[in-house]
C-alpha cells in the first residue's frame, strides 16, 4: 500500500477517537492548563528522542521563530479554542467547521506558498462538508441563534483559522528544510510554554486530576494524539500539500461516529448513513488525486 495512504489513515484514526478521549480531560483541571500539560509533555518528549537518535538540533534564530510560530498556531491557541467553543457548541458542529480546513488550506496556501488551487481536492471536500452535515444533522436542526451560539460559533470559525495557518506554517517549514519530526519536537515544546504563559496571564490555576482515567488519556493524547499523528499528518502535509493532507481531517466524523456507536450508544439515521458515504467517495477522489 502507498506510504502516503497510510500517513492518511493513522491521523485520522487516532484524531477520530480524540474526540471520545478529551471528555476524560474536562472536569477538574483547566481546559487551557490541559493543553499546556499536553503539549509540554510531548515535547520534552520528542526533545528527547531527537537527542537519543542523533538528529540535528542546531537551527537559526528564524528557523526558531517559525517553529515558534508553528507551536503557538497548531500546537496551542487552535486546541484551547476547540475546549472553549465546546462550552457553547455540540462537538459536532465543530466537527463539520472543521472539515472546512480544506478550503481554508488551499486559500492560505495559494496566497501564502504560491500553491495552486485543487479542484479536485475542493469537491471531495465539498462532499465531505455536506456528509458531516447530514452526519450531524440532528445538532443543526437543535441549534438556536443565541448568544451563546454566535460566541461559541465566533470562537469555532477563529479556531478553524488558526489552525490553517498552523498547516501552512508546517508547510512553509517542511519547504524550508526543516525536518518534520525536529519542527514537531521545538514546536510542541513552544506550544506548551505559550499556552503556559497564557494561562499565567489569564490567572488559571495550574490543578492536577490524579485519577487515573485523567491521567491515561492525557498520555493518550500525548503520545497518539500529538506526537503519532501530528508527525503522521505533518509529514503527510509534506509530502502531498496542505490542502490534500487536510481531507484526512474531513474523514475523523465517520470514525467518531463509529465509537460513539459502540460506547455511546449512537443511533444511525438514514440521513448520517448517507454522509458517511459521501465522505468516503470524497475520500478517494482525495486520495487518488496527485499532488499538484
Amino acid at each position: 500500500m502507498n506510504k502516503n495512504i497510510w500517513l492518511f489513515i493513522i491521523p485520522a484514526l487516532i484524531w477520530g477517537s480524540t474526540w471520545f478521549t478529551i471528555k476524560f480531560q474536562l472536569g477538574v483541571v483547566d481546559p487551557l492548563v490541559s493543553v499546556v500539560y499536553r503539549y509540554l509533555l510531548a515535547g520534552i518528549i520528542m526533545i528527547i528522542f531527537c537527542i537519543a537518535t542523533r538528529r540535528r538540533m542546531n537551527f537559526s534564530i528564524r528557523e526558531h521563530a517559525f517553529m515558534a510560530l508553528q507551536g503557538f498556531l497548531l500546537f496551542g491557541v487552535n486546541y484551547w479554542l476547540v475546549y472553549e467553543a465546546e462550552v457553547y457548541l455540540a462537538s459536532g458542529l465543530i466537527a463539520v467547521a472543521y472539515s472546512t480546513l480544506v478550503f481554508l488550506n488551499s486559500m492560505f496556501g495559494s496566497l501564502f506558498l504560491n500553491r495552486p488551487i485543487n479542484r479536485q481536492i475542493l469537491m471531495a471536500a465539498l462532499l465531505g462538508l455536506v456528509g458531516t452535515i447530514l452526519i450531524f444533522g440532528n445538532e443543526f436542526l437543535g441549534l438556536t441563534f443565541s448568544k451563546e451560539t454566535i460566541v461559541g460559533t465566533i470562537i469555532t470559525a477563529v479556531s478553524v483559522i488558526i489552525a490553517s495557518l498552523g498547516n501552512i506554517t508546517s508547510a512553509r517549514n517542511s519547504a524550508n528544510n526543516i525536518p518534520v519530526i525536529q519542527a514537531n519536537a521545538y514546536g510542541m515544546l513552544y506550544g506548551g510554554i505559550w499556552m503556559g504563559l497564557l494561562a499565567l496571564i489569564l490567572d488559571r490555576p495550574f490543578t492536577f486530576d490524579p485519577s487515573w482515567s485523567y491521567i491515561i488519556s492525557l498520555v493518550y493524547l500525548t503520545i497518539f494524539g500529538s506526537i503519532v499523528a501530528f508527525g503522521t499528518y505533518l509529514t503527510l502535509i509534506s509530502r502531498v500539500g496542505a490542502d490534500k493532507a487536510a481531507y484526512a481531517l474531513v474523514i475523523i466524523p465517520v470514525i467518531a461516529v463509529g465509537i460513539s456507536y459502540l460506547f455511546e450508544s449512537y443511533q444511525m439515521t438514514v440521513y448520517a448513513a448517507i454522509g458517511v458515504v459521501l465522505i468516503l467517495v470524497g475520500n478517494v477522489l482525495a486520495i487518488q488525486q496527485k499532488k499538484a
